[in-house]
């Protein structure tokens, strides 16, 4: 059973993790929908958002090749409402959000928030495409694998 059982209690538990750990937490995030990216680049970005040891210069480059797709893709998915199309978008979103400069993300504490709310997008535009409801899995998973990043520090 988890410790985290609301956003309140989620985003209280990101606020108090260092840009890194929110970082690490965030690709995490990422490769839970991760199968919904469209773009083949967003699996490289995260191999480099998982990296603790990734220097400003490639997280920078990441975060610039995920920015780039997010683009792309937002440019696609409105035309004829396709909803996996917005899935890939959100995905793309969520890497960018997680690779967030430093300077960027200055002494916010939502990289690992706006990451974790980017790929509940995806993954409510993918039930949608499916026909399904909104089921809250996503964040239910977000709270299990916060639960367990938390236990592993």
């Amino acid at each position: 059973m988890t410790s985290i059982q609301s956003d309140k209690d989620f985003k209280t538990a990101l606020e108090r993790l260092s840009l890194p750990q929110q970082r690490q937490l965030g690709k995490r995030f990422v490769e839970s929908v991760g199968e919904l990216a469209g773009n083949p680049r967003i699996g490289k970005v995260i191999a480099i958002a998982a990296n603790p040891e990734a220097t400003s210069a490639e997280l920078a480059e990441a975060f610039n090749a995920a920015k780039s797709a997010a683009i792309e893709s937002y440019t696609l998915c409105g035309r004829d409402a396709d909803w996996l199309q917005q899935a890939s978008h959100f995905v793309a979103a969520a890497a960018a959000a997680c690779l967030t400069p430093s300077e960027q993300a200055g002494q916010s504490n939502d990289l690992a928030w706006n990451t974790a709310m980017n790929a509940r997008m995806a993954a409510m535009c993918a039930n949608i495409a499916r026909g399904a409801q909104d089921d809250h899995a996503e964040a239910e998973n977000q709270y299990r694998m916060l639960d367990e990043f938390l236990g592993e520090s």
